[in-house]
């Protein structure tokens, strides 16, 4: 399971963008709690802190336990705005969690057992076509991340959502088709898949290039009539 976090914070007093342009030069993100069936809570935490957990790299899986006017709050981070020039966090979002709720999250994909694949011992290369899976999981069984074993895979094999052994209290967000997480493929393959692509792309800008001077001589040939 993600660990939970705590993150102390203080009641917002007044609104608006003068006010959250004061508490960022005093070293604190404006940040709001919603959600639960309750009136959203304003808050800010200080800037510092909320970098630290950032830096854990598993801040938006975890529950976080916000301390604010004695009470702790149950939350998982829904968002973090960051300044686009200097990537520092502007404002955050967090969603109030009841005991029994359910919440979507993005879950990164470790393979294991990569030594006991045929197919990567021949030279075979894993093609990871999701790095993360959309779940949907109990509020108190967020698991930190998803492994997956290649055992036994060879070259042309797939792995599909339904091999995996999803955690108790997880099912997949996405439902409606069998999609692939990642596929073994020989180092050719992927080459020739490559440029298959880049040539794709060639032909796609000699056709628009092709248009265009088509285009241009038509204009030419109506203005010497």
């Amino acid at each position: 399971m993600s660990d939970s976090l705590t993150l102390p914070a203080e009641r917002r007093e007044r609104a608006g963008k003068g006010a959250s342009r004061a508490l960022r030069r005093e070293g604190r993100i404006p940040a709001v709690i919603y959600g639960g069936k309750e009136e959203p809570t304003p808050i800010h935490v200080e800037e510092k802190e909320l970098v630290k957990q950032l830096m854990t790299g598993h801040f938006m899986n975890s529950i976080v336990q916000i301390e604010v006017d004695g009470k702790t709050e149950r939350t998982l981070p829904k968002d973090v705005a960051l300044h686009p020039v200097t990537d520092r966090p502007t404002h955050a979002d967090f969603l109030r969690l009841s005991k029994d709720a359910k919440v979507d999250v993005s879950i990164p994909v470790v393979f294991t057992n990569e030594e006991a694949s045929p197919g990567l011992k021949k030279g075979g290369v894993l093609n990871v076509v999701r790095h993360e899976l959309e779940l949907v999981c109990e509020a108190d069984k967020i698991p930190g991340e998803i492994e997956i074993s290649v055992e036994g895979k060879e070259v042309g094999d797939s792995i599909h959502i339904s091999e995996v052994t999803l955690p108790q209290g997880s099912t997949s967000a996405i439902t409606d088709r069998d999609f692939t997480i990642a596929t073994l493929v020989a180092p050719s393959a992927l080459k020739k898949s490559e440029e298959e692509e880049a040539e794709d792309t060639e032909v796609a800008a000699d056709e628009v290039e092709a248009t265009a001077q088509k285009g241009d001589d038509e204009q030419s040939e109506e203005g010497s009539e």
